[in-house]
């Protein structure tokens, strides 16, 4: 759940910027795609809420294990058939338009672990201790995070993409 909490808040921000871009019909797909995402986000905010009740030690360990293992996007796997590193190109794309940033999955974790009150949960083991401090530490790690990132894009060469009917589109 809270991975696809991630997930469903991370393609919510990606349509509300990129609604900005694109033809007259661009924006208005964009706006219903990010309502529905925002929708789903609310869902599973609430579920993870109750899971955090019922199990809060549970909840902390299975929390700290998957940020340690990392939240990627399904699209990460995407290929066109000629770039291998299709991926990191629209990231790097992405990163540098501002339509989806290292500041916003910095934002989301952020926002998520406040909104949890994670660092106030109390009665947990000491395993689950640990794993509390893991989370605590890691949105100011995403801050650091996101400052190379926006470096690293800034140095980045223009892109040019081959996956939109065999078309090449530079940006």
């Amino acid at each position: 759940m809270i991975y696809t909490l991630f997930q469903e808040r991370a393609t919510f921000i990606f349509h509300c910027h990129a609604k900005k871009y694109g033809d007259t019909k661009h924006p208005h797909v964009c706006e219903i795609i990010a309502v529905d995402k925002k929708r789903h986000e609310t869902v599973y905010t609430k579920i993870v809420e109750k899971v955090i009740d019922i199990d809060p030690e549970g909840t902390m360990l299975t929390f700290a294990d998957m940020m340690k293992k990392k939240i990627t996007m399904p699209a990460h796997l995407m290929y066109d058939g000629h770039d291998d590193s299709l991926w990191d190109h629209f990231s790097a794309v992405a990163q540098r338009l501002g339509v989806y940033t290292a500041k916003d999955y910095a934002d989301i974790a952020e926002f998520l672990f406040g909104r949890w009150k994670v660092e106030n949960l109390t009665g947990l083991s000491g395993e689950g201790k640990k794993a509390q401090d893991f989370v605590c530490t890691l949105a100011p790690r995403f801050r650091r995070l996101e400052e190379r990132a926006q470096a690293k894009a800034k140095e980045a060469p223009g892109i040019c993409f081959s996956w939109i009917y065999d078309r090449e589109v530079q940006l």
